[in-house]
């Protein structure tokens, strides 16, 4: 890590670069952000803003169920049930029983409450409120390995799938017809946005987890072409934000997360204007 930590403070010459625990939480922005970035694009074009908010949501039951199981590593339960949980809204959504919408919010209800249920017995709670807020300061070099690890597998994946993906978007039918195969290809998207949000949501925090994924795209959609440009525009929003929004936190005294969500949530309201305006 010495070597990288030199091209840090080679790049950012500034005195918050002097500490160790900001030069792990901008490697962690550089690893995260692009993840949110990518993802983020389809999860706008599908309308899924709800199912990502879902997902973090039922972080608590990841933890309630690992708590019940004597799992120690909270980050293998909640990764666990969110590619669990995935999967079932994805599976139910598409035999179309009920509404999108419907189906996510009675998943997310009972999932929310039965984690708060189990991690509230005994006056518990108070142990795992961090994951509400979240604390990006806090990340270790060894969880900085694992996002680095995840950014490349997912990437890879994202490289072999988006073209499909892009398709079922447009029309599903249409896909269905040019022999993709529509539900394994949503199931592969889902399980990358479970994996990516459980793994965030300790450093993000539960409540801003969804927003960091949608308004970077959101924001980018406003004011993009074509869908390359979608993409790399929602990269670059949710990687500039990120760092930025880490940087104005130092300096500010207040929560990384929120400031890095806030600078989002600008950038979308000034691509917003544009857009009307043009």
């Amino acid at each position: 890590m010495s070597f990288v930590y030199a091209m840090l403070e080679f790049i950012f010459p500034f005195d918050f670069i002097e500490y160790n625990f900001m030069k792990n939480a901008i490697i962690a922005v550089i690893l995260i952000t692009p993840l949110f970035g990518m993802l983020g694009t389809m999860a706008v074009n599908n309308k899924m803003a709800f199912f990502s908010d879902a997902l973090g949501h039922s972080a608590f039951t990841g933890i309630a169920l690992g708590v019940l199981l004597g799992v120690k590593n909270d980050l293998i339960s909640m990764v666990a049930f969110g590619i669990f949980l995935a999967l079932i809204i994805t599976r139910v959504k598409a035999s179309k029983v009920a509404s999108a919408d419907t189906i996510i919010s009675v998943f997310s209800s009972t999932s929310v409450a039965l984690g708060l249920v189990v991690l509230s017995f005994g006056g518990k709670f108070s142990s795992y409120s961090q994951y509400l807020i979240g604390d990006i300061l806090s990340i270790t070099t060894n969880e900085l390995l694992l996002l680095f690890i995840c950014l490349i597998v997912v990437t890879i994946i994202w490289g072999l799938i988006y073209n499909k993906l892009l398709l079922i978007s447009i029309n599903e039918d249409l896909a269905a017809s040019r022999g993709i195969k529509t539900m394994r290809i949503e199931n592969i998207f889902v399980v990358l946005v479970a994996v990516v949000v459980m793994l965030s949501i300790k450093w993000i925090g539960i409540l801003l987890i969804n927003s960091l994924l949608i308004l970077p795209a959101a924001a980018s959609r406003n004011i993009s072409k074509n869908s390359r440009q979608y993409m790399f525009l929602s990269i670059f929003i949710a990687l500039f934000c990120g760092l930025f929004g880490l940087i104005i936190s130092f300096y500010t005294n207040t929560s990384a997360g929120a400031t890095i969500v806030l600078l989002c949530s600008v950038f979308f309201f000034i691509t917003y204007a544009f857009r009307n305006k043009k």
